[in-house]
């Protein structure tokens, strides 16, 4: 991994490095992706069915584009037994984390008649696109389905790629059952999420649609912004670890790794305040990718977006960990409490030797569909709040009208609303 210095210079340089990466800076594909969604709208399950062959090999008609309950008991058959446990426990953490999440309606009287408040309620249809082939991964369909369910969504409807044999991998099929997934649809990419929009003679209409996917599906998803609500618009997986002195070198060259395995354009920073530790970083993460599985995708994600950056003080990495706004932030130092009181601008928080990020990936139970490209520094993480809608409750008697409404007409008519005016003063006029 470079090493830099850290000041402003290689500050300004990293972040407009790091921004490359975002899906805004693909619009080259936008064409392509408003084509196909035009395709779905006009055609229907017609452009699915001729996309899906393709683009994924498969042929698939009006008779298999839905996942079966057989489909889905061969994939339980076929799948380990100690993996289906496993999926079970990290339900298990991540319902109990969302439900901390759950809000409630409130109303608030008063004795001269008005009632004001606010009526919380599920949106009705979600739609969950999962990515397919090698980027199939079971915890994220648990990770965008629980909070919908906890929420009480009505209706979750989820597609994603199938294989050249028509179907769907095993572990994605088991996730979505034990989450509790409602339809699953054997379609992937842009016109998936055209046809979660606007709907086809197989997949419904949704009101939502969440999920990762590939820069066809993040733009298509920003295409459809509007017709329907979003997540957001997902770019490549970073992390960033401030550590010091005190931290083990092993531990961080191991979890800066674990992201850089993503794909190529995965971001990994480290910044410390100790230029040993750096060194013996640097040498850690080389043994590590001489040994693991994706060495490729490893040397050329460091190579593009891994940095190690030695800051003079504590306040100076800090203050950069706020400018970057990392989606995964670690921190390994002598005070980590300390130092997350002053973070600002992350996704997730890791604290500590013994929360390495693949924890908040799997288990502990906080939703790993987090803001990525320093987007950060405006949205939170996946939530409960995301799958619900907010309604304004406002009720007057006329005793409580009365002693405003001179204050409301002379509002109306101050911005030239006449009808709002008269909207008000017509229910006080002398008869």
């Amino acid at each position: 991994m470079r090493k830099v210095e850290l000041n402003s210079e290689t500050k300004k340089n990293i972040q407009e490095n790091l921004l490359k990466r975002s899906p805004n800076q693909y619009d080259q594909y936008a064409d392509v992706v408003e084509g196909i969604i035009s395709d779905v709208k006009n055609k229907g399950d017609e452009a699915l069915f001729s996309y899906t062959y393709k683009f994924d090999g498969a042929t698939i008609s009006k008779d298999t584009i839905r996942v079966t309950e057989e489909e889905i008991q061969e994939a339980y058959s076929l799948i380990d037994p100690s993996l289906i446990d496993v999926i079970r426990k990290a339900i298990v953490n991540i319902k109990a984390y969302h439900e901390k999440q759950k809000r409630y309606g409130w109303f608030d009287t008063s004795e001269k008649g008005t009632i004001l408040g606010q009526k919380i309620t599920p949106i009705e249809a979600v739609g969950v696109y999962v990515p397919g082939g090698k980027a199939a991964y079971p915890s994220s369909v648990l990770m965008n389905v629980l909070p919908a369910k906890v929420a009480g969504v009505k209706k979750i409807v989820m597609t994603t790629p199938p294989g050249k044999d028509g179907k769907v991998y095993e572990g994605t099929l088991v996730a979505a059952k034990e989450a509790g997934v409602d339809e699953i649809y054997k379609v992937g990419g842009a016109q998936a999420i055209a046809a979660l929009a606007y709907g086809t003679e197989s997949i419904p209409k949704v009101h939502k649609i969440v999920g990762p996917g590939n820069i066809y599906v993040a733009l298509a998803k920003k295409a459809v912004y509007g017709h329907v609500s979003i997540d957001s618009i997902a770019g490549p997986s970073e992390i960033l670890i401030i550590a010091d002195e005190t931290a083990n070198p092993r531990y961080v060259a191991a979890d800066l790794l674990s992201q850089a395995e993503h794909d190529e354009l995965a971001s990994s920073i480290l910044i410390t305040t100790s230029r040993e530790l750096a060194d013996k970083v640097s040498d850690e993460v080389d043994k590590f990718v001489e040994k693991l599985s994706r060495k490729e995708i490893l040397l050329k994600s460091l190579e593009n977006y891994g940095y190690i950056m030695i800051a003079e003080t504590m306040e100076d990495a800090i203050e950069t960990a706020n400018e970057i706004a990392s989606e995964h932030l670690e921190i390994m130092t002598k005070d980590p409490y300390m130092v997350m009181t002053k973070i600002n601008n992350a996704g997730s928080i890791f604290i500590g030797d013994y929360s390495s990020e693949p924890l908040g990936d799997y288990m502990a139970g906080p939703n790993h569909v987090l803001p990525t490209n320093g987007t950060a520094k405006f949205f939170s993480p996946l939530n409960v709040d995301d799958f619900l809608k907010k309604s304004s409750i406002i009720s007057y008697s006329r005793e409580a009208l009365e002693e405003i409404y001179p204050d409301i007409v002379k509002f109306a008519n101050a911005e030239g609303l006449t009808a709002h005016a008269n909207s008000i003063s017509v229910r006080f006029e002398e008869s």
